[in-house]
């Protein structure tokens, strides 16, 4: 019954990032790319099936791969994520009145994902490819 109970959950946080992630495909506010993983996350805990379904899709498929297969963050999100999050977290800063330590916090998860993105490699090494034997292929 708890097994059961984890898995619907899982599934639901799964829709509700892939949703998420959806609309930041056409909003430029939102991030596509960690709710897209997000939700590959949640699907692998809670369903496999979806999990699969979400890896075959032309959108997120090949962004998920990348990740799983090889922790890679293409240049695209890379740039994208960092120009989303400067251009957001600079008007809170700027704009929004409220506590200087709120400000620090902003500041600081805003500098700690931009360093997490930019160092994760942008391609996968051709080392990386040959040694892969994850069963991706089987997929398509």
């Amino acid at each position: 019954m708890l097994k059961r109970t984890h898995n619907i959950l899982y599934i639901i946080l799964g829709i509700t990032s892939l949703v998420l992630g959806i609309i930041g495909a056409f909003l430029p506010i939102l991030p596509t790319t960690p709710f897209a993983l997000l939700a590959a996350y949640f699907f692998s805990k809670g369903s496999p099936k979806l999990h699969k379904w979400l890896l075959s899709t032309k959108l997120f498929g090949p962004l998920i791969k990348d990740w799983e297969q090889y922790g890679v963050v293409g240049m695209r999100a890379k740039v994208l994520a960092t120009t989303m999050i400067t251009l957001l977290f600079s008007y809170t800063l700027i704009f929004v009145k409220v506590a200087l330590w709120i400000k620090a916090c902003v500041s600081l998860s805003g500098v700690g994902v931009i360093i997490f993105l930019w160092t994760r490699p942008s391609e996968a090494s051709e080392s990386q490819r040959k040694d892969s034997h994850s069963g991706y292929e089987s997929l398509k």
